[in-house]
C-alpha cells in the first residue's frame, strides 16, 4: 500500500465529482466527495473484475443504492478506463454516457439503473441471492461477491427493512453493504427524521455490523478483509464520513458537512470551488484530468486485475474439463434461452380459475425449467404459485437448492430482488402476489421497465369478482395503470411492460408461452380468483386457436359481416360469450367476439390484421371489469365501453355481477341499447 497515492487518488475522485457537478450545474457533489475513500479502496484491492472483459459472468458486482451519487461511480470507474474525459465533462448533458443518476450499463461497470432510493441495495440482495442459487448447482468456485452502497436515505425507505430482513434470514454471506453515513440528507441532518440505533437494526436481522471512520483507510481495508472472510452473515460496513469532505471556503477555512452541499454545486454553497479544487491536488484549468501519479497507479492495478482474473479464468476452465455437462448447462443458463417446451402438452382442467391454469403450468415449469426462482408475497396457496413449489422447495440458509423464494408480505422488496435476480443473469425470476397489490410493487416495476429485464410478475385475483373481502382487495384501476406500460416505450423503442389478461385456461398456457419467450422486458399476468367458462373452441383445438393470442387479440368468435364486435379480455370474454348467446338466438344479430390479452402486443401487428379483427366500419362494445379507459382505444370514438367508475363492495362475486351488471343477460341488453344508439 502507498498511503500518499491511496490519498492521491481519493482526493482525484473528489476534485472530479466537484468539476463534474460545478460544469453541468446540476448534481450531487457532497455525497461522493464522503464516499471516495471506501470507493478507492474498494475497487483497487478488493473488487475482483477483468478489465478487458467487463461482462464477465462471474466478476464482483457493486449495485449503487444512491443514484444521486452517480458522480462518485463516474470518477472512480474514469480511473479505471472505463470513461473517456469527455464523458465526465459532459455529465448530465444530452447524449452523453454519464446521465444524473446511473443507468445499467455493464461494459463500463454499471450494474443497475438506481436512483429510487431503496431499490438499488435491494437489487443487490436479489444479486446475492442469484449467485447463491448457482453457487449451489456449480460450486463454490463461484465464489464472486456482490457489494452495495447505500446512503441515509437508503437506510430510511421502508423497502430496506424487507431487503435487511431476507439478506439475513438467508445468510447472504456474500454480500457486502458500506452505509455512507454522514448523518446529512438533503433538507435536513439525519437527527431531525430519526434516533434509530441502525447497526442493532441490521444485527437483529442477522447481519455482521461494523462501524468504522469511512475516511481511514487501514479501517476500511479491514472491515472488507473481514467482510471478504464471513461465511454466515451479509455484512454491513457503516462509514462515519464527512458530507464534502475536503471542500474550502474563499477565506481558506475548511466548509465541510453542511446540508447545503448535498444537492447543488458547491459554488452555490459556502464552499469555493477554485479553493476546493486546489485543495483536493486539482487544477482548475484541467478540471478532469487524472493525476499523473494516479494515472500510473490505476494502470498497474488495472494489469493486477487482469492477471487475477485470468488466474479465476484458468480454475473454471479446469473445471469446465472436468465437469463438461455442467459447464454446457452454465452456458445454457447464462445465454437467455429456453429448453423444449411443449405447452400443448400441459393439460388443464375445464372451466377453472387462470390463476388454477397458472398453478398447473407453474408446475410442469418447475420440472422443466431449472434456472428459475419463483416468489410469492405470503400468498402461495392463494396466488397458486403453490404449483412450483409442490415440485420444488424453498431458499433456505445454507441450502439454496431448491427454487421457491419465500418473501413474505414484502411486495416492493420481493419485486426489487426479481430485478437483481434479472440483473446477475443465468436466472429466470418469477414474482406473485394479489393484482390490487401491484400497487405496492410499481417503483420496482418500473425500474424493470426501465432496465429492460424480463421479470415475470403473476397477479391473481384480478377483478371486483374477488368478492367478499370487498374494496380493499378489488383492483378496478390497476389494469389501467399497468397497461400504460405497454404504451410507454423503453429506449430501444419497444413497449416496456407486457401486460397479459388471458380469458381461460388455454390462453393461460398461451400467456406463460408469451411471458417466458419475451426476453427483453417485464412481463405481467394477470389472473381471476373465480372460475371461468373455457371460451368454446371453434375447432378441434382450443389452444391452438388460442395460440392466436400471440398477436395480441384475436377473434374467439367470428361470423361474415357481423352486426357488432364485442371486445374483452380475461374473464369478460366468458361473459360476452354468454350474452353474444342471447344476441343471436333471440335478437338475430350476428356477432363477432375479439379477446384482446393486451393491447401492447395487439397494435404492434399490420393495421390489415387489427381491422380484421376489431374493424372500425362496424360497430364495436367492449366489456371491461375495471376502469372503461382500459379498452377505449380498442373501440373509438363510436364505439362504447361498459365498465366500473366506482369502487367494489363486500359481497359474494355472483352477487357483484349481479349489481354491477356483469351477466350475460345484463350485457346483452348494454350492447342493444348501444346498437340503437349508434344506428339513430
Amino acid at each position: 500500500m502507498n498511503k500518499k497515492l491511496d490519498q492521491q487518488a481519493a482526493d482525484n475522485i473528489r476534485a472530479l465529482a466537484v468539476a463534474m457537478v460545478e460544469k453541468a450545474n446540476s448534481g450531487h457533489p457532497g455525497g461522493p466527495m464522503g464516499g471516495a475513500d471506501f470507493m478507492h479502496i474498494l475497487y483497487s484491492e478488493f473488487f475482483n473484475f477483468d478489465p478487458t472483459d467487463m461482462e464477465w459472468p462471474f466478476r464482483d458486482r457493486f449495485f449503487m443504492d444512491a443514484g444521486h451519487l452517480s458522480t462518485l461511480m463516474y470518477a472512480q470507474y474514469y480511473l479505471l478506463g472505463n470513461y473517456a474525459k469527455d464523458d465526465v465533462a459532459n455529465f448530465r448533458q444530452w447524449g452523453s454516457i454519464t446521465p444524473g443518476h446511473p443507468e445499467v450499463d455493464v461494459k463500463r461497470g454499471i450494474e443497475n439503473t438506481s436512483g429510487p432510493l431503496g431499490q438499488g441495495h435491494t437489487m443487490g440482495v436479489g444479486a446475492a441471492i442469484a449467485a447463491k442459487f448457482l453457487q449451489a448447482r456449480f460450486g463454490d468456485w463461484m465464489n464472486h461477491k456482490i457489494y452495495g452502497f447505500i446512503s441515509d436515505g437508503g437506510i430510511q425507505e421502508e423497502i430496506s427493512q424487507g431487503a435487511g430482513r431476507i439478506a439475513g434470514h438467508l445468510g447472504l454471506s456474500n454480500f457486502i453493504m458500506f452505509f455512507d453515513s454522514n448523518d446529512i440528507q438533503l433538507s435536513t441532518s439525519t437527527d431531525e427524521v430519526t434516533t434509530e440505533d441502525t447497526a442493532m437494526k441490521y444485527e437483529a436481522w442477522g447481519w455482521k455490523v461494523v462501524t468504522i471512520d469511512g475516511h481511514n483507510h487501514d479501517e476500511i481495508r479491514k472491515a472488507l478483509q473481514d467482510a471478504n472472510a464471513e461465511t454466515e452473515k451479509p455484512t454491513l460496513i457503516i462509514g462515519k464520513t464527512i458530507m464534502g469532505k475536503g471542500c474550502v471556503a474563499a477565506d481558506g477555512s475548511m466548509f465541510e458537512g453542511h446540508c447545503e452541499l448535498h444537492g447543488q454545486p458547491i459554488g452555490h454553497t459556502g464552499a469555493d470551488y477554485a479553493k476546493t479544487m486546489e485543495n483536493l491536488g486539482a487544477d482548475t484549468e484541467k478540471p478532469f484530468d487524472i493525476y499523473p501519479e494516479v494515472e500510473a497507479f490505476y494502470k498497474d492495478i488495472l494489469a493486477q486485475k487482469t492477471a487475477q482474473a485470468a488466474e479465476k479464468k484458468a480454475e473454471i476452465n479446469a473445471w469446465r474439463s472436468a465437469n463438461p455437462a455442467l459447464a454446457e448447462k452454465l452456458d445454457f443458463f447464462f445465454s437467455g434461452q429456453l429448453p423444449e417446451l411443449d405447452f400443448s402438452a400441459i393439460e388443464q382442467k375445464p372451466g377453472v380459475a387462470s390463476r388454477v391454469a397458472s398453478s398447473t403450468v407453474l408446475g410442469y415449469l418447475a420440472e422443466n425449467v431449472e434456472n428459475m426462482i419463483v416468489s410469492s408475497a405470503d400468498l402461495s396457496n392463494s396466488d397458486k404459485t403453490d404449483g412450483f413449489l409442490k415440485k420444488s422447495h424453498a431458499l433456505k440458509k445454507g441450502d439454496f437448492s431448491g427454487g421457491f423464494l419465500q418473501a413474505g408480505v414484502a411486495e416492493l422488496t420481493m419485486a426489487s430482488i426479481a430485478n437483481g435476480i434479472a440483473l446477475h443473469g443465468g436466472i429466470i425470476p418469477v414474482v406473485a402476489t394479489f393484482f390490487v397489490f401491484s400497487d405496492y410493487m410499481k417503483p420496482a416495476i418500473r425500474l424493470s421497465g426501465i432496465q429492460e429485464l424480463p421479470v415475470k410478475y403473476v397477479w391473481t385475483h384480478d377483478a371486483f369478482r374477488v368478492g367478499e373481502d370487498g374494496p380493499t382487495h378489488q383492483p378496478i384501476e390497476q389494469e389501467a395503470q399497468i397497461r400504460l406500460l405497454e404504451k410507454l416505450k423503453n429506449h430501444s423503442g419497444k413497449p416496456s411492460f407486457l401486460a397479459l389478461r388471458p380469458a381461460d385456461a388455454a390462453e393461460t398456457s398461451v400467456a406463460w408461452k408469451m411471458a417466458l419467450e419475451n426476453t427483453t422486458t417485464p412481463s405481467g399476468l394477470i389472473l381471476s380468483r373465480q372460475n371461468i367458462k373455457d371460451v368454446p373452441a371453434q375447432g378441434d383445438s382450443r389452444y391452438n386457436e388460442a395460440l392466436a393470442a400471440e398477436k395480441g387479440g384475436y377473434l374467439v368468435k367470428e361470423v361474415e359481416n357481423p352486426d357488432v364486435v364485442l371486445i374483452a379480455n380475461g374473464s369478460e370474454v366468458s361473459t360476452l360469450v354468454a350474452a353474444a348467446e342471447i344476441l343471436e338466438n333471440e335478437n338475430g344479430l350476428k356477432v363477432n367476439i375479439a379477446s384482446v390479452i393486451s393491447e401492447g402486443v395487439f397494435r404492434l401487428q399490420s393495421k390489415e390484421y387489427q381491422n380484421s379483427v376489431i374493424p372500425k366500419n362496424k360497430p364495436l362494445f367492449g366489456l371491461t371489469a375495471g376502469l372503461p379507459v382500459n379498452l377505449e382505444g380498442l373501440v373509438g370514438d363510436a364505439g362504447k365501453v361498459f365498465g366500473l367508475d366506482h369502487f367494489g363492495y363486500s359481497a359474494p362475486a355472483g352477487v357483484l355481477d349481479e349489481k354491477f351488471g356483469f351477466t350475460g343477460p345484463q350485457v346483452s341488453q348494454q350492447v342493444l341499447e348501444y346498437l340503437k344508439a349508434y344506428n339513430n
